[in-house]
């Protein structure tokens, strides 16, 4: 399998982006952000689009409009009461904007099959380097604010009584979940990019209550996945989309079934 340029390329950038996608899951799931990597996935279509339309990389376009998406939308959905129909409204607004940017651009309909369930057995060396800088900075980012970030994550009250300044840690938090969705949807399409960001973070919970555990426990569930959905993708030529997103579905139910099973025993 190795033998082939473009699968040492997938393999190298998908352990980047399932590194990335584990740490920040473990922030998403516990600030109860799930629903905005699910939102985001879907503004970056319509960035990714976008790029397409204007002439510049689908990448650039989908950083371009989930960064500024994702302060906008974090801060309009704060509140709980609002948050159903805000997001609802905004998800309506981009996938519509998305489509329109599509019929406009000269580009092929496989753009679109592309940027909605990801190519990356058809990722070139430039994107493979620019998918690594984008993650070193992810991961940078979170080894800068790791202390403020998990005391305002795990505890919102305490850190805001504690004096840290949470305003500015959610806005770090939101632009790197941004780049995190335009990072991973290079693997697994703009639709399913949440499956990374959410689902490894959630099992993880399930099985162990540690930050540093949670945060291992939950790369090594985005690498597990992504490792074997390359390899039984090269062996059966079935979607890498599809094994990942059943690999991590597995892997949360067994997580909630072993969580249940503790409880009762």
């Amino acid at each position: 399998m190795f033998e082939y340029e473009f699968m040492r390329q997938a393999f190298i950038a998908s352990t980047f982006i399932a590194i990335t996608a584990g740490i920040v899951g473990v922030f998403v799931v516990s600030r109860n952000m799930s629903f905005l990597s699910h939102t985001l996935s879907e503004i970056g279509f319509a960035g990714a689009s976008f790029g397409i339309l204007i002439g510049i990389s689908p990448l650039a376009g989908m950083i371009l409009f989930t960064i500024i998406s994702s302060i906008a939308v974090g801060s309009l959905s704060s509140e709980s009461s609002r948050r159903e129909a805000s997001i609802s409204a905004i998800s309506s607004l981009f996938i519509g904007l998305g489509i329109l940017f599509l019929s406009l651009s000269s580009e092929s309909s496989s753009y679109a099959t592309n940027i909605l369930f990801g190519s990356i057995v058809g990722i070139s060396t430039k994107e493979v380097q620019q998918l690594v800088i984008l993650a070193v900075v992810v991961i940078a980012i979170f080894i800068i604010f790791y202390k403020p970030l998990s005391f305002d994550s795990f505890d919102h009250i305490g850190a805001r009584a504690a004096g840290l300044k949470t305003r500015l840690l959610s806005i770090a938090f939101l632009v790197t979940l941004a780049l995190s969705v335009s990072i991973g949807a290079q693997i697994v399409g703009s639709l399913l990019v949440f499956v990374l960001l959410t689902l490894p973070g959630a099992t993880a919970k399930y099985l162990v209550h540690t930050i540093p555990k949670l945060l291992m426990v939950s790369v090594g569930l985005s690498l597990a996945g992504v490792w074997l959905g390359l390899y039984l993708a090269f062996i059966t030529n079935w979607p890498v989309t599809f094994f990942i997103s059943s690999f991590e579905v597995l892997a949360y139910f067994c997580g909630l079934t072993y969580k249940n099973w503790k409880l009762n025993h």
